[in-house]
Parts: C-alpha cells; structure tokens; sequence
C-alpha cells in the first residue's frame, strides 16, 4: 500500500542571486504525521518552509498539495485550499479582542470577508466558529480581552486558534515555542499533538527547541548548506553517524537521551 503524501517538495531550489538558499531538495510530508524540519542556523529551514507555502516562489522545482501541482498558487489561495501557516514572530491584531482575531480568520475565507460593516448578527457562523477554536487551544475564558495584553504563550495558542478557524488540514509552524518560558512548552506541544490527533490534522514543524522535535515528530528532515542531509523518524536521525558530525554532536552533544524509547 502506497503512502498517503499530503504535502511534497519535489526538486526545489530557490536562489538569491548568487546565493542558493536551497538546492534541489525532495520532502515528502504524509497525512497525519507531525513532520519537522530541523538543522543549523542557515541550513535553508525557514526558506524551504516559504516554498511550500507559497511566501517564496522556487527557481525551480514543484510544490504539491494532494497531489495537485500548486507550485503557482499564491499564497492567499493556499489558505484557501488548507494550508495553514504561523510565523516565528507572532502575527496576531493587537488592538483586537481575541474573539475578534479568531472570527476575522474564519470569515477572511467565507463570502463575507468584504463586509465589515454588516451588523455582526450576520457573521454569527464565523463568531461560532471562532469560538470553537478558542475552546480548542484553551482561550474560551479570555475572548473579550484584547490580544496585546495576552502573554506570550497565550499569544502563540490564539495564533494556533487562527490556523483552527481557517479549517487549514495541514498546520506549518515556525519555531511555535520561539520566545516562550521553558515551563510553557509542554503545554503548547501538547496541544499541538490534541489539535493533531483530534482534528486529523498534519503538522510541519520547524524548531530548534531539540527536546520539542525529538519526542513530538513521526519524521524529521534535517537540512545542511539548502540540501536535505537526512530523512527519519527520531531514532533513526539520533542514530546517522553524519547527521551527528554534521549537526547534532556538533551544536547539541549526545542526543540519545532525548529520544524515548528510540532503541525500542
């Protein structure tokens, strides 16, 4: 039985003039898998992220979404197709109530995403929506306070509420716990992996946070120099000796540790 890809890069390459920020590199990301991207600082992560959902256009090379070529689709046409993008540094409407952020999502991609001055009675299928979300991530209790007063962790679950009420089926996330207090993080990543198994959702993940990408992905591609250095599930990318002089050993140490149960 052949396996389900939801999302694949096939032969991307993206060059800044003389620059090549990724060369020729092949991602397969199947449905239901939490699928990260991890590598050193200039390795090509975050632009490779920006080819598949639409922020860049690759000098060569294929983007597809089940199986249909979307290498030209722009990015606003992605969302509408669900692909779900959140950036490194929050992107929420601060002066906006939460409730306010999440329902501008949800009607950004219906039919009245033009009609701002219509009573709000008319958008009461987005408010639900929204507010659907908001109980998803854990915000129910703080939709009429305005986002900019939120905390950071808070801040980071209204951006994973934005992606829910878009009703995105594949959720591309940088760095989520970027900026986050140590203590936070399990929270976000648990959440994360209910939104995961609850919503039969398909996570991409780039993070730098090893302990995050080692015990949270099915897959992890590890990128060197733009190209694709390893392909694996986390025991298998603790275990490549080339992976380990390359990246790991060099940046991190010993990686065996962070694995759970990586030798079972």
């Amino acid at each position: 039985m052949s396996e389900d890809i939801i999302l694949e890069g096939r032969g991307l390459r993206k060059e800044f003039g003389g620059l090549v920020a990724v060369a020729t590199v092949n991602i397969r990301v199947r449905r239901g898998d939490l699928h990260s991207i991890i590598g050193p600082n200039g390795a090509g992560k975050t632009t490779l992220f920006n080819l598949l959902t639409g922020n860049l256009r690759p000098t060569r090379g294929q983007v597809l979404f089940r199986g249909e070529d979307i290498t030209a689709t722009p990015l606003h046409r992605r969302v509408h197709l669900g692909l779900g993008r959140s950036f490194q540094v929050t992107n929420i409407f601060p002066n906006l109530t939460v409730l306010e952020n999440v329902r501008l999502a949800a009607q950004a991609l219906g039919r009245d995403s033009f009609k701002v001055w219509w009573h709000y009675r008319h958008f009461k299928s987005y408010s639900d929506a929204a507010t659907g979300a908001l109980e998803q991530v854990g915000l129910s209790d703080k939709a009429a306070v305005p986002a900019a007063i939120l905390p950071h962790g808070d801040q980071r679950k209204l951006e994973m509420a934005i992606l829910l009420a878009s009703d995105a089926e594949v959720l591309l996330l940088d760095e989520p716990t970027a900026g986050m207090a140590t203590e936070q993080v399990p929270a976000l990543m648990e959440m994360i992996q209910r939104i995961r198994r609850e919503g039969h959702k398909t996570i991409m993940l780039v993070e730098h946070n090893m302990n995050v990408v080692m015990n949270a992905s099915d897959r992890i591609t590890v990128m060197h120099q733009g190209e694709v250095l390893a392909e694996g599930t986390p025991a298998e990318i603790t275990r490549n000796e080339t992976v380990q002089k390359a990246y790991l050993g060099e940046l991190y140490g010993d990686f065996a540790d962070l694995v759970q149960g990586a030798e079972s």
